[in-house]
């Protein structure tokens, strides 16, 4: 069974491969209209392609930019008179031990990962206002609480919009926006993986195996659509069990 997201119109960050391109697929799936950003048009185009015969369409997002921030969703709204639901996905990781961090990789992450959601948050929440109806889900990940070696500056990040979400859902719950969040694990895509695991390494995770990105993707559709109505601070853990502990 999935999530009815017929006649919603929704905004995908990252869209173009990994976990974004599987969110936009399953949406779109589940009866969504899903603008597909990209940091680069031709990008978005060709995510757009292969999902051919599906309600897509693209759009140039590079999410450091705050321009482009009110152009995609201007033209979201000039083309289907609303915007319901913000994904926002984009996100890049740079591991170094934190002595190697250099203050030019966490500031690139820092515009990623977290100025780049709050400039989404407020360039939708207007629009939402006005429906007195919207639906944000930030992808953050399980490094927001339990973080691995290697990865301080983009732990701290992600634990950076863990509290804006929460403080952002108290804000806006009386105008009928809700904000929720999507924690994943391991989950085999070219920015976490790029293809260089072992199904060994997964096999201490209570589920025995890595994540798909149409997990994650499952996740997203219930915290976008009106099921989960009374759902707003929410955080789904999309892990396999693995920040519960070993099973070995």
């Amino acid at each position: 069974m999935t999530n009815d997201l017929n006649e919603k119109v929704i905004l995908i960050t990252g869209a173009n491969r990994g976990q974004g391109k599987a969110i936009a697929k399953h949406l779109a799936v589940c009866g969504a209209t899903v603008a597909i950003a990209a940091r680069k048009y031709k990008d978005a185009e060709y995510a757009v392609n292969d999902l051919d015969g599906m309600n897509v369409f693209p759009v140039k997002l590079d999410v450091t930019n705050e321009d482009d921030w009110i152009n995609a969703v201007r033209t979201i709204i000039d083309k289907e008179g609303k915007i319901d639901v913000l994904v926002n996905n984009a996100g890049i990781l740079k591991r170094s031990p934190l002595e190697q961090t250099s203050v030019a990789d966490l500031q690139d992450m820092l515009n990623v990962n977290l100025i780049g959601v709050m400039m989404g948050m407020k360039t939708v929440i207007p629009y939402m206002r006005q429906q007195h109806k919207g639906s944000i889900v930030n992808n953050v990940s399980i490094s927001s609480f339990a973080p691995i070696k290697h990865s301080s500056a983009y732990a701290a990040t992600k634990s950076a919009v863990v509290s804006m979400s929460k403080t952002a859902a108290i804000e806006l719950g009386d105008a009928g926006i809700r904000v929720n969040m999507i924690h994943p694990g391991g989950i085999e895509t070219s920015m976490t993986t790029n293809g260089n695991y072992t199904k060994e390494q997964y096999n201490s995770v209570p589920l025995g195996r890595i994540g798909q990105p149409s997990e994650v993707a499952k996740a997203v559709s219930f915290l976008a659509s009106d099921d989960s109505s009374y759902c707003t601070g929410t955080e789904i853990v999309v892990d396999g069990g693995l920040t519960l502990g070993s099973n070995v």
